[in-house]
C-alpha cells in the first residue's frame, strides 16, 4: 500500500518536471566544462567541488598556522628584550 502511493508519488512528480530534466537539450557547441557539469554522472562535480574545499581549508589553517608562529617569535624577542633590559639595569648600580 505505502509502496503503490510512493510510486504514484514519483510518477507524478515525472511527469510534472519531466520536461525539466531533460537537460538543456544539444549540447554540441558547449565546452567540455559545461557538458560535464550538466551530464547526469554528477561524481566528478561533486568530487572536485569538495577538493576545492578542502584546498581552501587547508591553505587558510597553513596560512593561520604561520601568522600564529611569527606572532609567537615576536613576542619572546620582546621578552628576550624586556629580561635583557631588566637585567641590565639591576647590574649597573
Amino acid at each position: 500500500m505505502i509502496q503503490e502511493q510512493q510510486q504514484a508519488y514519483v510518477d507524478t512528480l515525472a511527469q510534472s518536471f519531466g520536461e525539466n530534466w531533460q537537460g538543456a537539450g544539444s549540447m554540441e557547441g558547449s565546452s567540455a566544462f559545461v557538458q560535464m557539469m550538466s551530464s547526469n554522472e554528477l561524481l566528478p562535480v561533486v568530487l572536485g567541488v569538495s577538493l576545492i574545499i578542502w584546498f581552501v581549508l587547508l591553505f587558510f589553517l597553513v596560512r593561520v598556522d604561520l601568522r600564529i608562529k611569527a606572532l609567537e617569535n615576536e613576542l619572546d624577542e620582546s621578552e628576550k628584550d624586556t629580561l635583557t633590559k631588566d637585567s641590565s639595569e639591576t647590574a649597573e648600580p
